[in-house]
């Protein structure tokens, strides 16, 4: 599946995830969650496991994090959490290879960013990396009550950029991406090398799959 041929198709919107795809956030992220449980005299976690905690937001990754044993100081671990990746959120982030030559390569057309990260974050993160300024929207997780895979996310989107399902194309690398482009008839495109758990993002079947940002170049035009 990995190496499905692929078509070219004509894109009019496309959606782009942050974590794991447009910027390698893993590290900073494991950081600041075995900082938050240090903080509290929790033993640490592995950074493989916290990664795999990633992709509902910040209250789900603390609430996995925390597990049952702990989850009654969830409150205290929020606070604590935010508060320390704010300080940290950019010590070891990075664009991942590729994609500011992508996101110059497609300056011409309707770019958003769908997030399920909170706004402050996600919005630091843009603008330290230099990436705010290629997107028309940015929706993240506490914009509004939906998060992905909610259609009610993207739908909108399709009359505000006059773009169809089909002229549409979502870029993630977990499954809420690949869901969500599902569930609003959109085009979908795996990232492979991201956080998410390749096999997860092969059982969903994508519409195309790549292991380097800059092939969405050849998907794409």
């Amino acid at each position: 599946m990995e190496n499905r041929p692929r078509e070219r198709i004509s894109v009019k919107l496309m959606v782009f995830d942050l974590d794991g795809t447009l910027a390698d956030t893993g590290a900073d992220l494991a950081g600041s969650v075995n900082r938050t449980l240090q903080a509290l005299g929790i033993p640490r976690r592995p950074d493989a496991e916290i990664l795999g905690f990633v992709g509902d937001g910040v209250r789900k990754l603390i609430e996995r994090a925390l597990g049952e044993p702990h989850r009654d100081r969830f409150a205290e671990a929020l606070e604590r959490f935010n508060g320390i990746y704010a300080d940290h959120l950019l010590d070891h982030t990075g664009l991942y290879p590729g994609v500011t030559d992508v996101l110059r390569h497609y300056g011409g057309k309707d770019m958003v960013l769908i997030t399920n990260k909170g706004l402050d974050f996600t919005l630091a993160l843009c603008r330290g990396l230099g990436i705010a300024g290629f997107f028309k929207q940015i929706i993240a997780g506490d914009s509004n009550e939906f998060m992905k895979p909610d259609p009610r996310l993207l739908l909108p989107l399709f009359g505000i950029f006059k773009a169809g399902p089909a002229e549409t194309l979502i870029v993630g690398d977990g499954v809420n991406d690949i869901l969500l482009a599902r569930n609003t008839g959109a085009r979908s495109c795996a990232f492979l090398n991201g956080l998410g758990k390749r096999k997860d993002l092969l059982s969903l079947e994508p519409d195309f799959t790549i292991e380097r940002m800059i092939d969405l170049k050849e998907i794409a035009f």
